[in-house]
């Protein structure tokens, strides 16, 4: 096995190794849980980089995501994602295609309307060293799958020490991928129609819909 590849699993390892419950831990993401939860809805812009040092990859892309309750609608430059909670509309515009699917609750795949209740279930959690992003302190909580086979080894969240506000998010891969997502222009309780979380086909003249359910 070469020296990178050695590297990613003693990493990896020692995440899995050190992760513990941490009480501290805990209370800073109970009280960023409880800031979100007493939103009846939110809209945020997203910036989304994607970085792999050793594919030398660096990528940067700008989008949107609307949350009301279990619903949301993720727009990024390549794909439009819908889910209204049963139902869950795939729209690639460059395609015009749209997938439509059942809603899989029993799924690893991180649910961006439930970003912060995600370490509730299937992860421990360790309280790192404060940083500063952004001229903000925050707090800096990792949060490692129990399972040993998840898609993402590690997800890193920056909390605002200030408002309990999260900063930023950074998911690890296990193939060296970091996909980092900030958040900005925060809207909380944005006043938000339910039609926003359906995709409409007769709006979309050509679009080609394929069925998956």
């Amino acid at each position: 096995m070469n020296k990178i590849g050695t590297t990613l699993i003693f990493i990896l390892l020692s995440q899995i190794c050190f992760a513990q419950y941490d009480p501290k831990a805990l209370e800073i993401l109970d009280a960023m849980s409880k800031k979100y939860k007493s939103f009846t809805a939110f809209e945020a812009n997203l910036s989304v980089a994607l970085t792999n040092d050793v594919e030398k990859i660096k990528e940067e892309f700008k989008g949107r995501i609307t949350v009301k309750g279990d619903k949301y609608k993720l727009s990024l430059p390549e794909q439009e994602v819908i889910n209204n909670g049963s139902t869950i509309w795939t729209y690639l515009p460059d395609a015009k295609e749209v997938n439509i699917d059942n809603v899989d609750t029993k799924a690893d795949e991180v649910n961006p309307s439930k970003f912060y209740e995600i370490y509730k279930k299937g992860f421990k959690y360790l309280q790192m060293e404060d940083i500063i992003e952004n001229s903000i302190p925050c707090n800096v909580v990792d949060l490692v799958p129990e399972k040993r086979d998840a898609q993402y080894f590690k997800i890193k969240m920056n909390i605002s020490k200030k408002d309990k506000s999260v900063l930023s998010f950074t998911m690890f891969d296990k193939s060296g991928n970091k996909y980092k997502y900030t958040i900005s222009k925060f809207s909380p309780n944005a006043k938000i129609d339910d039609a926003v979380f359906a995709f409409d086909p007769k709006k979309y003249p050509g679009v080609e819909v394929v069925d998956l359910r």
